[in-house]
């Protein structure tokens, strides 16, 4: 089994000491310190290395924001954690109420309805999804096709637990694979019952789980959002390479492939958004914070 070693995601890291164990403790997707922390922000994971490059270019902008606190993990987590203002981190307990909440529009909207929101924004968006392979490719799978040969085994995020991921890379799937004229028989079935020689579900958070079932040979191929794949490929160049489905569009809409499903980020302030959330807003939308974004494969949604 091979663990990989996430790279360091704090906005402000170092200076204190430290304890995680990749086997048992280790806990990557809650960054900072929330009893110190005067911004904090809920966000979905999958864009989280963009979002660690705008919260650092924030604070230093913005020196006296001092700490910022943020999570990224799915949305159902961080909905669940908003509503019950606390959350369960294996035996520790994390209490925080963010400012500014990013997710898909969907999940945003329920917010609004339940009060905690009054509007969101298009923030960014998806260029499309595509497969990741082990470096060097040892199964050779080049399209949805080598899906159905004996011996190739796809990961997907959970239909339950990651409903909105996994809706995109199985229709995405799916239309891709009427377009080649196959049938990807494997991805109909009832709940628990799927073919565990042709597919694995995550867990939880799949955009830690996809690159470490791949790393311990558990599967061979994962779906995945072209900028998780490339965010992979960045830091794990011995691991991994990515295989493009389908044409991956850019910052022009009118150049994606409508047979793969783009995912959209919106965002907007919790309540008031404190001291300062309003100024975050602001910051998120600039120009700059719009390269970040580009340079690690996703772009401004409009």
């Amino acid at each position: 089994m091979t663990k990989l070693i996430w790279p360091e995601e704090q906005v402000r890291a170092g200076g204190a000491p430290g304890f995680s164990q990749a086997d048992s403790n280790i806990c990557l997707d809650f960054h900072g310190d929330p009893a110190r922390a005067r911004l904090v922000v809920f966000s979905d994971g999958n864009h989280h290395m963009a979002l660690r490059e705008a919260l650092e270019l924030f604070a230093d902008l913005y020196p006296d924001v001092g700490d910022i606190f943020y999570i990224t993990t799915p949305p159902r987590v961080a909905v669940e954690m908003l509503q019950a203002g606390r959350i369960l981190v294996g035996n520790l307990g994390i209490t925080a109420t963010p400012h500014v909440f990013i997710s898909p529009p969907q999940i945003l909207e329920r917010l609004v309805d339940g009060g905690y929101m009054q509007a969101h924004s298009p923030f960014m968006r998806s260029r499309g999804n595509v497969l990741l392979v082990r470096k060097g490719n040892p199964k050779n799978i080049l399209g949805v096709a080598d899906l159905l040969r004996d011996g190739v085994r796809l990961f997907l995020s959970n239909p339950v637990t990651e409903t909105l991921s996994y809706q995109v890379y199985a229709d995405s799937l799916r239309n891709l694979a009427q377009r080649d004229g196959i049938n990807l028989a494997f991805l109909e079935h009832a709940p628990g019952k799927h073919d565990p020689a042709r597919l694995m579900y995550g867990n939880l958070v799949h955009h830690r789980e996809a690159p470490q079932a791949l790393a311990d040979g558990k599967v061979d191929v994962a779906m995945l959002y072209y900028h998780l794949a490339l965010r992979y490929q960045r830091i794990f160049p011995e691991m991994f390479e990515m295989i493009e489905i389908v044409g991956i569009g850019n910052d022009n809409a009118a150049n994606d492939d409508p047979l793969n499903i783009i995912s959209q980020f919106n965002c907007g302030l919790v309540g008031d958004g404190g001291e300062w959330g309003a100024t975050l807003l602001d910051h998120l939308m600039s120009a700059t914070v719009a390269e970040i974004y580009v340079k690690h494969g996703l772009t401004r949604a409009v």
